[in-house]
């Protein structure tokens, strides 16, 4: 299958799919920060979006969108931020460009969404440990908007110990949470599992 895996800096869902033969590329506004420069289209994914994909699967950016940024839309009670809300607006429109690609076969990720922009109904929502949970037994809830494709099946799930990034004083309890090291967060936060794109790898294609 000839599959583009869109906004993805870090390769893990394209090296999955190309160790099952797959032709998988990804594609970011940032270089690869994997080893798989030579499969990796760095620029606006925009622009790929009208060529054949046998499949799309898209993580596109979310800090304006997440619900986790609530708090900034709304800096006094009642007043929201409408810098932000714009740039949210903007967000929500380069997703639905994605979402409504003609491709067969769409999964987009985004974790919970602040209601204001008013998201289209996600399909699923997963977490990390449920899937080859053993590396990563966190708490990380993620949604996925699918089109043409089944839910994915939670394989090798275990018991989470805690959330992945936590905020304020869990911090303190290193033993209880997958990272939480200031200044990347924002960038590793927005890493896919390697348990999670195995079986986006395996279960979609």
């Amino acid at each position: 299958m000839k599959i583009l895996v869109a906004c993805e800096e870090s390769g893990t869902v394209t090296t999955e799919l190309l160790k099952l033969g797959h032709d998988a590329w990804s594609c970011d506004i940032l270089p690869t920060s994997g080893n798989m420069s030579h499969r990796h289209i760095q620029g606006d994914v925009v622009s790929l979006l009208s060529q054949k994909w046998d499949m799309i699967i898209a993580f596109p950016p979310c800090t304006y969108l997440s619900n986790a940024g609530a708090c900034r839309l709304y800096p006094q009670k009642g007043v929201l931020n409408q810098e932000r809300y714009h740039k949210g607006l903007q967000a929500k429109s380069f997703f639905m460009q994605i979402l409504n690609a003609d491709c067969p076969k769409i999964a987009i990720e985004n974790p919970v969404s602040s209601r204001i922009f008013e998201m289209p109904q996600h399909s699923q929502e997963i977490q990390p440990y449920q899937f080859y949970g053993e590396n990563h037994p966190y708490t990380k809830k993620t949604r996925l908007w699918l089109k043409g494709l089944p839910l994915l099946v939670p394989v090798e799930s275990v018991e989470p110990i805690g959330t992945y990034v936590p905020a304020g004083t869990g911090r303190k309890d290193k033993s209880k949470y997958g990272f939480a090291k200031r200044g990347d967060d924002s960038k590793n936060r927005s890493k896919t599992f390697v348990g999670i794109a195995k079986a986006m790898a395996q279960q979609w294609t």
